[in-house]
């Protein structure tokens, strides 16, 4: 079956589609929230959305989905949770500090270029 023939994308795919593709340029060592990810996506303020789609990848995805935080860098899972602990520790490994089950945005935060047209 060729691709012109194929089912057209649902919006939810094409939201999905979005917001890998851009969790996918988040740097090793930089940390985006949750807002800031739904905006940069092009998906407005879907904070909430952002963090449960994530929360449904498959354990063995390779998207870096522990570069993103809750609002002003705070780890939004829980502290001894299997997940918060990998999240942590795989933030570390890249350089970036946790303290307090926060990260310093203004040191560690993705600033992607804006590109004026």
């Amino acid at each position: 079956m060729n691709d012109v023939t194929s089912e057209p994308e649902s919006p939810a795919q094409i939201r999905r589609t979005a917001l890998y593709l851009t969790l996918a340029q988040v740097p090793e060592g930089k940390v985006v929230s949750y807002g800031q990810l739904a905006q940069l996506a092009g998906l407005g303020r879907a904070a909430r959305w952002v963090g449960r789609t994530l929360s449904q990848l498959p354990s063995d995805t390779t998207l870096p989905w522990h570069r993103v935080l809750g609002a002003g860098g705070r780890i939004s899972l829980p502290v001894g949770s299997a997940s918060g602990d990998e999240q942590r520790a795989r933030l570390r490994t890249e350089g970036v500090s946790v303290l307090n089950n926060r990260v310093d945005i203004q040191r560690h935060g993705w600033r992607p270029v804006e590109h004026s047209g």
